[in-house]
């Protein structure tokens, strides 16, 4: 797709800006990582291979009695009895002895002196979910070591695993709350800055009235109804957040409704919606732009606030709220301290420095060699 001359500056002007540009690279790679957690962090296997056919279980259910067992319900692949009767062929010699009969199955493929067909798993990179709850052999919580990595929480979860997640959550969450208060927010500025008069005086008042409403007590309020989930927590963010952008928007729309390209698109007949999604909100591109990364930093940091008081999405969820409250709660394992910082900076610095980028790209003003 060839790009118009307008948007080819405007690319241009942000690749010159090197730090915006490298930032975008490596938040897209984190981000991209991040979509693919059941691929890096889970506690069910990629592949399979029982008797000569391949299962995938990270993808799909498959009931113990497909490997030999006894039971209708999911596999526990951590255990070590569903592990021998995979690699064994399903001897139910792994009832009575798994790991020896595991161990031998693996090195030999035989079982008790007889040959069978031996399968085998492939494991994840992270063989924890966020959610899992490993056999530390200690207290919890543990310091990092060749099994985790960044140590594990209060509950012995894998901490890398719950970041992974956690990272792709706070980043999902926060783009989809800034489009769709982005939407609603300069939709209402520009109504208000184009029609002005009576429109923009009404609109102004209400405004006024529900921003002065306190979020945070009706999303209590809520929380203590319902049950909190992701979506549930998108549309209170949406409903409180909108306004962010009205102010702005409707400064930029009232500085231009007059100008003489506007009455000339009037005198020809061009729709008010044209002219103001066309013609005038391009114009507002820059000072809209200029306000998304605290929008989207401010949704983050609301998510993570959420969560810490206790008033966000379950405690079972991947939060790194959460995880910022579990390293005040246990002082003694500074590493969930440490791992929540430097996730939060790294996250919020390298979204800052590509809407930083963006913002000049859009500066007319802004010229980069």
């Amino acid at each position: 797709m060839r790009l118009s001359p307008l948007n080819a500056r405007r690319w241009r002007n942000f690749k010159a800006n090197r730090r915006a540009w490298w930032s975008l690279w490596i938040f897209a790679l984190l981000f991209g990582l991040s979509l693919f957690a059941e691929v890096l962090a889970n506690d069910r296997p990629l592949l399979v291979r029982h008797k000569g056919d391949f299962y995938t279980p990270f993808l799909q259910f498959y009931p113990e009695t497909a490997f030999g067992g006894d039971f209708q319900t999911e596999a526990v692949y951590r255990d070590v009895e569903v592990q021998c009767l995979i690699v064994a062929a399903g001897e139910q010699a792994c009832w009575d002895d798994p790991e020896g009969i595991l161990a031998e199955a693996r090195e030999t493929g035989t079982v008790l002196g007889q040959p069978v067909q031996a399968g085998w798993i492939l494991w994840p990179p992270i063989p924890y979910s966020y959610s899992t709850v490993n056999d530390i052999g200690g207290p919890a919580p543990s310091a990092p070591d060749a099994r985790h990595w960044l140590g594990t929480d209060d509950t012995a979860r894998d901490v890398l695993a719950r970041v992974i997640y956690g990272f792709r959550l706070s980043v999902a969450f926060a783009l989809i709350v800034t489009l769709l208060t982005s939407v609603i927010g300069i939709a209402a500025g520009a109504v208000q800055g184009y029609f002005g008069g009576l429109t923009d005086l009404i609109f102004q008042r209400l405004i006024e009235l529900w921003g002065s409403t306190p979020s945070l007590y009706i999303i209590i309020i809520v929380a203590a109804i319902l049950p909190m989930n992701f979506w549930l927590l998108v549309g209170l963010s949406t409903l409180f957040g909108w306004t962010a952008l009205v102010g702005v928007v409707r400064a930029e729309f009232l500085r231009a409704r007059n100008f003489e390209y506007v009455r000339a698109a009037r005198a020809l007949g061009v729709s008010d919606r044209v002219i103001m999604f066309r013609h005038v909100l391009p114009n507002a591109a820059v000072a809209t732009v200029t306000l998304l990364p605290f929008i989207v930093t401010g949704t983050i940091g609301s998510l993570a606030a959420l969560d810490f008081l206790g008033f966000g999405l379950p405690s079972s969820a991947p939060s790194l709220g959460e995880l910022t409250l579990q390293a005040k709660q246990n002082l003694q394992a500074p590493w969930l301290g440490f791992t929540a910082f430097f996730t939060f900076a790294i996250m919020l610095s390298l979204l800052v420095f590509i809407f930083e980028g963006v913002r000049d790209a859009f500066d007319p003003r802004k010229t980069f060699r």
